[in-house]
């Protein structure tokens, strides 16, 4: 037990440093665990098919959405959007800041995190170049609201993905008891990012400076990436029916990774030119990266050590939901900016499925592992890939370094006020039994 959590350990410090790829160190110690477990006896190596085989939907999910992603983002929808957002708040700093920051929610919620922070980091960049803007603030307030976008649906980022699939929780259930903390989080996360930022950008502007800013910004042009119209309202009307499709898909007997395998097809089949570079953009690394994570956490399930880890819990608790929720919530937003809150999700589904049941009820623990592992990216600078992308933008593209200690200062104080409020907001729920009960009652 203890060899076998401390390979695991060990994969997690490697993916954190970054001495490694972190898809090589998953896959290493996948490999080292399951030498482990054939010489020592655990299981036979047939048993390791059924650990990826547990969640082989993440994958349809992945790979759907990376192609219909792709696809849509070669119509040059999302840089019309993007234009069309630039022109309607007239280019002033304050109007500017909160509707980017909506968008990125909004963005994150539709599209998941990754692509939707390359769109957006390259759209601020043009934006702060073409009206002479520092990029810092908005980009760094971008990403920070970007981990508030990724809680707001099932499908909005990779956590909610692999939890939700664990606790089979339906895609409008999601919404209802996700949705309104993620928008709180983001009202938290734009409070703060404006008072740190107050005098970094031209917040108050004179009417000659609005007058020159929305001269020069009609001179954008929000059909610039569009080659073919046709496509782009093709490619809009395929991504707004896979998203109602997602919403749905439990009423329709199907699941996630079905829908998502739909919409990347049909956007193969009417909007896309190049198929094989369309499906080469598909994150196979984060695929790979996935699989020996799940192996490893099927090896390390095998010797006990999770439900030993659950055991612990409980016992410091006392079984009481009050203390529980605060440190499943701490443990994963903590953990989160350390690590990546997705080993971090992988690890902690097991155990939360060892401590609820009986008089614990599972569905406060879920929602509690929902939030916080999401909102804890906004710990650290590597804490979340969407703070990752805004950090390597600003040193490429204007040679603007961050530092831990000015992100810390940033990111640290909004993750602690958005964690904070998240145990508040699920006992409260939890208290006034507003939490849907979930089909898997946490088995």
């Amino acid at each position: 037990m203890l060899s076998f959590a401390a390979v695991m350990m060990v994969t997690y410090v490697g993916v954190a440093i970054e001495r490694f790829h972190k898809t090589v160190a998953a896959l290493c110690g996948a490999a080292v665990l399951i030498v482990l477990s054939i010489a020592l006896g655990l299981f036979e190596y047939p048993k390791v098919y059924e650990f990826i085989k547990e969640d082989l939907n993440i994958f349809g999910v992945i790979i759907g959405t990376g192609i219909l992603v792709d696809v849509v983002g070669r119509s040059g929808l999302f840089h019309f959007i993007g234009m069309w957002i630039v022109r309607l708040t007239g280019g002033g700093a304050s109007t500017l800041y909160f509707t980017l920051c909506a968008v990125t929610f909004l963005f994150v919620a539709v599209l998941t995190i990754v692509p939707a922070m390359l769109i957006l980091s390259s759209l601020v960049l043009v934006i702060c170049r073409s009206l002479d803007y520092k990029p810092t603030p908005l980009l760094l307030s971008v990403a920070i609201c970007a981990n508030s976008g990724a809680i707001a649906t099932f499908a909005s980022g990779l956590p909610n993905i692999m939890i939700g699939t664990a606790a089979m929780i339906p895609y409008m259930q999601f919404i209802r008891v996700s949705l309104p903390y993620a928008v709180v989080s983001l009202v938290v996360a734009v409070a703060m990012m404006r008072f740190f930022f107050r005098n970094d950008l031209p917040w108050h502007q004179t009417p000659q400076q609005r007058e020159d800013l929305k001269a020069r910004i009609e001179t954008f042009d929000p059909w610039a990436l569009v080659e073919d119209r046709r496509v782009l309202f093709r490619s809009a009307i395929i991504l707004l029916v896979t998203v109602i499709g997602f919403a749905l898909a439990g009423q329709l007997g199907v699941g996630m990774d079905f829908i998502a395998m739909v919409g990347a097809t049909a956007a193969l089949l009417f909007a896309g030119k190049g198929v094989e570079d369309a499906i080469g953009k598909v994150n196979w690394t984060v695929i790979l990266f996935f699989m020996g994570l799940f192996v490893i956490i099927g090896c390390v399930k095998q010797t006990g050590a999770l439900a030993w880890v659950a055991e612990q819990v409980v016992a410091v608790s006392g079984n009481r939901l009050a203390l529980l929720v605060p440190l499943l919530g701490v443990f994963s937003a903590v953990a989160s900016s350390i690590v990546d809150n997705i080993p971090v999700a992988a690890t902690l589904i097991p155990i939360v499925r060892d401590i609820s049941g009986g008089s614990v009820p599972a569905e406060p623990l879920w929602w509690t592992l929902v939030i916080c592992c999401n909102l804890g990216g906004n710990g650290t600078p590597i804490g979340s890939i969407s703070c990752v992308i805004a950090i390597y933008a600003l040193k490429r593209e204007v040679g603007v370094h961050v530092g831990w200690g000015q992100f810390l200062k940033l990111g640290g104080s909004v993750m602690l006020i958005q964690v904070a409020g998240a145990i508040v907001y699920i006992l409260l729920l939890e208290s006034q039994n507003l939490l849907p009960e979930l089909a898997s009652h946490g088995v």
